[in-house]
């Protein structure tokens, strides 16, 4: 039986909030006749606190883990960004490097190290742990450090030189993965810019559990039951710098003002700006726009379902490519109104016919675009159905991740 590790820093465990991607896929090659080490960090990033590793070794020992977990102290940080955060990940790659030359848990080596960047300086520290070993190592690349940071600063001379180190280690990460799995082609790509190497890569979504979205969603319609006579405009994920909530809000107080009461802005999730634009919103007296907050996975499901029109939105400057809640919207069957300006993906809601692009981070064209969908139900529902397919064809895991078992195989058995 082969032994692999799976680093991440940002796995969801039992009764957290945060991405499932890397537990499933834990899961998922041990089904699959792997034994796996999941390797993350006592610091919670989406909880901003550190786990409770009392209460998780107890799950661990009533079997709620088919594979082991590991955990590398980190101190933490207050804010997403935040100087706090380059502390502590170098503090957790300098951990993660004592921890791997310790060994595994059982003295076995590993035959493979499969680890998510970013962080830049914790996937150098497992690639070059497996250089050393000589074991391949698989990049996963669901975001890219330091062009995403050019969102905060973006300043000439001044960004270059404090994001040098992100961008120094990420070039010595991908001068170093024997494989790339990226959650989108731009992010599968990005590790060969620079690099003249043939190694195989595979682009899987980050995508979700079809199966488990629709019980979920199930399970909570009649809570999140909508009145009669409203339309839905929803945004599920993250309220932060790259995302256009501002836009959705101004777009709603147009909306309400040229009477069109029942077309309800309904924003789900929590962020570092959730605060600001609750304010916003207040302060314009805008009534037709709700916060809900963080809502678990399954009543989040459920409000997708609910929703009549989807907004994946995005300022005009967000590095953003194909992000992780893509996959639940298209599993809800509902029209996506699109204003990221990833050319790879506004080129797929295009040829797949699942909704529609528009510039971001202008009002009034996003209530226009709202009020031709509202007022075309047939465009809607064959959009709906479109999404749908897409999703059950390309976004659903238990089939997804295959490319990624595959490529494990082919690097573990030195083909």
């Amino acid at each position: 039986m082969k032994k692999i590790a799976i680093l991440t820093m940002g796995v969801r465990l039992k009764d957290e909030k945060g991405y499932t991607r890397f537990g499933y896929l834990a899961e998922f090659l041990t089904g699959m006749g792997y034994q796996v080490d999941l390797i993350t960090t006592t610091f919670q990033h989406w909880e901003k606190a550190q786990r409770d590793l009392r209460r998780i070794k107890k799950d661990v020992a009533a079997g709620v883990y088919p594979y082991k977990l590991r955990f590398i102290y980190e101190p933490g940080y207050r804010k997403n960004i935040d100087p706090l955060r380059v502390l502590s990940h170098k503090i957790a790659a300098k951990n993660l490097k004592k921890m791997l030359e310790k060994g595994s848990l059982d003295g076995r080596d590993y035959d493979l190290i499969y680890a998510e960047i970013p962080p830049n300086d914790v996937a150098l520290a497992a690639a070059e742990y497996a250089k050393k070993k000589g074991i391949p190592f698989v990049a996963d690349v669901n975001d890219l450090w330091p062009e995403a940071m050019r969102m905060v600063l973006d300043i000439p001379v001044v960004s270059d030189a404090a994001f040098y180190p992100l961008k120094r280690d990420a070039e010595k990460v991908y001068s170093l993965v024997s494989g790339v799995v990226g959650t989108s082609d731009e992010y599968r790509d990005r590790p060969s810019k620079n690099q003249r190497r043939d190694i195989p890569k595979e682009t899987v979504y980050v995508g979700n559990e079809i199966a488990e979205f629709d019980r979920g969603a199930e399970e909570h319609m009649a809570e999140t039951a909508k009145p009669e006579g409203e339309f839905w405009v929803t945004y599920a994920g993250t309220i932060g710098t790259s995302y256009d909530i501002r836009t959705m809000i101004l777009a709603g107080e147009k909306l309400a003002e040229e009477g069109h009461e029942e077309i309800k802005i309904k924003i789900l999730g929590d962020g570092p700006l959730k605060e600001e634009l609750e304010a916003l919103a207040d302060s314009r007296q805008i009534r037709n726009v709700e916060f809900t907050g963080y809502a678990p996975y399954e009543e989040m499901a459920a409000y997708l379902k609910q929703s009549d029109i989807l907004v994946n939105s995005f300022v005009k400057k967000a590095p953003q490519s194909i992000v992780t809640k893509i996959g639940d919207y298209l599993a809800a069957g509902k029209p996506m109104i699109n204003t990221c300006m990833s050319r790879e993906f506004r080129r797929k809601v295009k040829q797949d016919g699942f909704g529609i692009n528009i510039m971001p981070e202008d009002a009034g064209v996003l209530a226009e675009a709202i009020l031709k969908l509202k007022q075309n139900e047939g465009r809607r529902l064959e959009m709906g159905r479109r999404a749908r397919a897409v999703a059950e064809a390309e976004f659903d895991r238990p089939e997804a991740y295959k490319k990624i078992e595959r490529l494990i195989a082919k690097l573990v058995d030195g083909e």
